[in-house]
């Protein structure tokens, strides 16, 4: 058992008093709150140690250089990476999406394929049309049925020798569904040579994540979701594709030699590094790898899923409350609408009023909302500090708004 008072003492915002009550604070799939540990790594990297990485001699910059690779190394262990040199630190995973899809420019051409699925945010949407508008390229969108899961019935249909990339989200930030991977994958290698991408924006902080044995090319995703600062995030690509591939960006920290007839790049991992890296950032995201690997992913996972089936059981007790996704497996979220209530916004500014923080609307999923014909969904969030007595709260919120709005 989890000692969740022990944990969420670590998080000095959970202290906190909004609009007069307890924070109760389920947007985690927009963002998680952050340690002690984080914060103080963070912190201690300006306070005691701020200076540039890679380039000085001087005892700072090579205090500074090894923490930041220590961060690195972290991550490559946290993921499975087989080489450190494989992980890119990135602001997360929209640069991460855009990175490839800068990248994969020059390796597509008219008629080729990108397969994603209609559960995708739209930065694993976006992206890949702009790269079609370059090359001629084809989108193509792996259907979701009423359930909010994939149609695998499909996947062998829309997976051709055309298909030259497969980005798929790992787990819906919208749903919280659990998207098939390994299927989808297997069926990838069966039947094309495409690159496999895996959004885990939602996955990084709530699974257990092995990208050798799942066998994606790339994997990317974002530290503010998994208890890290904003502006920080990884791009893992297997050795041989980031040695084949373009750099993102130009300019310092990325080159081998640079002269005005010609430049040559850096070894990996800073071929795609350009410029000084977010430097206290990155540190803090291996503390935040050590915060989740010291509780244990199992521990973790096992938690959030008591709170999500619980949520669900006690909303659904309510009558007159649409879950999305309601039999589906899932993680970290409960998505769901008030029947007759209006627009979800209503709901969430009462739940506010009352310390409780969700998000509503479409969650950057315009085609799901538009799938189910409806604006938006509140969406109740989970991460490891939550507690039953939280859920019990939203519970009684969404009562008190069925009660306003209707």
């Amino acid at each position: 058992m989890l000692n969740i008072e022990s944990i969420r003492a670590q998080f000095p915002i959970l202290s906190e008093k909004i609009n007069g009550k307890p924070l109760v604070y389920l947007d985690n799939a927009a963002t998680s709150q952050k340690p002690l540990r984080v914060l103080s790594a963070w912190e201690n990297y300006y306070r005691s140690y701020n200076a540039n990485v890679h380039r000085g001699i001087h005892t700072l910059s090579q205090i500074a250089t090894e923490e930041m690779e220590n961060a690195r190394k972290k991550v490559q262990r946290f993921i499975n990476a087989e080489f450190d040199h494989e992980i890119i630190f990135t602001r997360g995973t929209t640069e991460g999406l855009n990175l490839l899809a800068y990248a994969f420019t020059s390796k597509l051409r008219p008629g080729d394929e990108i397969l994603i699925s209609h559960l995708e945010h739209h930065s694993n949407i976006v992206p890949w049309q702009m790269l079609c508008e370059r090359t001629g390229a084809k989108l193509q969108v792996i259907p979701m049925n009423d359930s909010g899961e994939l149609d695998l019935l499909a996947v062998d249909a829309l997976i051709t020798e055309k298909t030259k990339i497969v980005s798929i989200n790992h787990i819906s930030n919208a749903l919280g569904v659990v998207n098939p991977i390994e299927y989808i994958i297997k069926r990838a290698r069966a039947h094309s040579s495409a690159y496999i991408v895996i959004d885990g924006a939602q996955s990084a902080p709530h699974l257990k994540i092995d990208v050798q044995a799942m066998d994606c090319d790339f994997f990317v995703f974002s530290g503010h979701k998994m208890y890290a600062p904003m502006g920080v995030g990884a791009l893992y690509g297997k050795e041989k594709h980031l040695l084949d591939l373009p750099p993102f960006h130009g300019g310092g920290e990325m080159i081998a030699e640079c002269t005005f007839e010609k430049t040559t790049y850096a070894a990996l991992p800073f071929k795609f590094e350009a410029g000084t890296p977010n430097v206290g950032g990155n540190i803090a995201l291996g503390a935040a790898v050590d915060f989740i690997e010291e509780i244990g992913q199992q521990h973790i996972a096992k938690h959030e899923n008591t709170l999500l089936h619980y949520a669900q059981q006690q909303l659904l007790s309510l009558g007159g409350v649409k879950i999305y996704g309601q039999d589906a497996l899932r993680a970290g979220v409960v998505s769901f609408t008030l029947e007759g209530a209006g627009i979800a916004s209503d709901a969430g500014m009462i739940l506010d009023k009352l310390g409780i923080a969700v998000r509503t609307g479409h969650h950057c999923t315009q085609p799901i909302m538009n799938f189910y014909g409806i604006a938006g969904t509140i969406r109740a969030s989970f991460a490891v500090y939550n507690t039953l007595e939280e859920v019990d709260l939203l519970v009684e919120g969404v009562k008190k708004a069925k009660k306003m709005l209707l």
